[in-house]
């Protein structure tokens, strides 16, 4: 999706709910985002919103991820269009994805782990 905003973050919130287990219940975790918390969100009933405080990047580990995916693969690079970006984005995206314990420690907080 080009934008983030309310309608976008609906339409997350229900692909996300497909994949909850029956009987079970999703706790995502969101930043201080405008769209994470609008009037205009409508939240599945197996979805339970859990908003981080302001202004608390150590209490958000995909913070990290994002800078790893812009030190590694986005950055300093010249875009030919919109579309260029999007295919770049989605490339590194993907590339991170297979690669899972990467995530794992990239995302790691010692503190939170207890090890």
């Amino acid at each position: 999706m080009p934008r983030c905003n309310s309608a976008a973050m609906n339409r997350h919130l229900q692909e996300i709910a497909v994949h909850v287990a029956p009987g079970a219940q999703a706790v995502l975790i969101l930043d201080q985002a405008g769209w994470h918390h609008s009037d205009e969100l409508i939240v599945p009933d197996n979805i339970t919103l859990m908003p981080l405080p302001p202004r608390c990047p150590e209490l958000n580990p995909v913070e990290n991820l994002w800078q790893f995916m812009r030190d590694n693969w986005l950055s300093n690079r010249v875009f030919q269009n919109y579309g260029d970006i999007v295919d770049h984005c989605c490339h590194a995206w993907n590339k991170l994805v297979e690669q899972p314990y990467r995530i794992m420690s990239i995302g790691l907080r010692q503190w939170a782990n207890g090890s």
